[in-house]
């Protein structure tokens, strides 16, 4: 599959770029960022995903996030999807709220109208994307690891959790562990996958180890003054369901930090270098 380059910047040795693609999985363009740092020649490089959260898109991080340094010194690639399909004729929340529609896929296939035609995350994610990531890239996708903010949180989580094999190591930052005991997710999950509760516990990270997902361990930030943290996020569910399933959870909670860049910045190195130690 063809892809386009929107922009290209030498950064750290190493080359951030910006690519656009038609997506067969969302039937749109989708566009995606990947820093690719120095390595020789016909290497293949370790991956992280970065999955982000409502209302952003690939640029919060590509701009914010502040890995272009580390990944240059421990050779990763870091790859940052789009968080929904867009363009014409795709639909949107009816009143237009941040936390739903475009902006807010949610990491998941959608099966209700209207939106079941372009909300295909999950099948991006997990599917199309990675086969673009290993034609175009020195990838090594036998090393994969992901992590992710807030929605994207909660999509690295149950991601990873669903394909234990395919990802050597798991983070979030303030994720939403529990979207089927939380609003943002009663009405992402509700307006996507129907009322029937069932079908939203694979996109659930604690409802899926409660039915059997294993992963051998997690690491978790969260900043103690985020305003989302009591009403959305509630990590105390996640360290619950953790001690109960023997998953070894790292949950650090940092008073003074929020929800934004500022917060996920200062962290992310750490997140970087304990991905790099497991992907060898």
């Amino acid at each position: 599959m063809s892809l386009e380059t929107v922009s290209s910047n030498l950064s750290f040795g190493g080359v951030q770029g910006v690519y656009k693609h038609a997506s067969s999985a969302t039937g749109t363009d989708m566009v995606f960022s990947v820093y690719v740092p120095p390595h020789a020649p016909g290497a293949k490089l370790p991956v992280v995903w970065y999955l982000s959260g409502l209302t952003c898109t690939h640029a919060n991080v590509t701009e914010k996030g502040e890995f272009r340094r580390v990944c240059a010194e421990l050779g990763l690639i870091f790859i940052a999807p789009d968080t929904s399909p867009r363009g014409d004729g795709v639909p949107d929340d009816a009143e237009g709220a941040y936390d739903f529609g475009l902006g807010a896929g949610f990491y998941v296939d959608a099966t209700e109208e209207p939106f079941a035609r372009h909300y295909k995350m999950w099948s991006y994610v997990t599917g199309e994307l990675p086969g673009l990531i290993a034609e175009h890239f020195p990838a090594d996708m036998g090393r994969q690891s992901i992590t992710g903010h807030s929605m994207g949180g909660h999509g690295a989580l149950t991601i990873g959790l669903t394909f234990p094999d395919r990802f050597r190591s798991v983070s979030a930052f303030a994720p939403i562990v529990a979207p089927g005991q939380v609003p943002w997710g009663h009405k992402a999950l509700g307006n996507y996958l129907g009322q029937d509760r069932a079908s939203w516990r694979k996109h659930d990270a604690v409802a899926l180890i409660e039915d059997g997902a294993r992963v051998k361990e997690l690491l978790v930030d969260q900043g103690e003054a985020d305003g989302f943290l009591a009403t959305q996020l509630k990590p105390s569910l996640l360290a619950g369901a953790c001690v109960d399933a023997g998953i070894e959870l790292t949950l650090r909670i940092h008073p003074g930090y929020d929800h934004s860049y500022y917060f996920i910045s200062t962290f992310m190195e750490d997140h970087l270098r304990w991905h790099a130690a497991r992907l060898g």
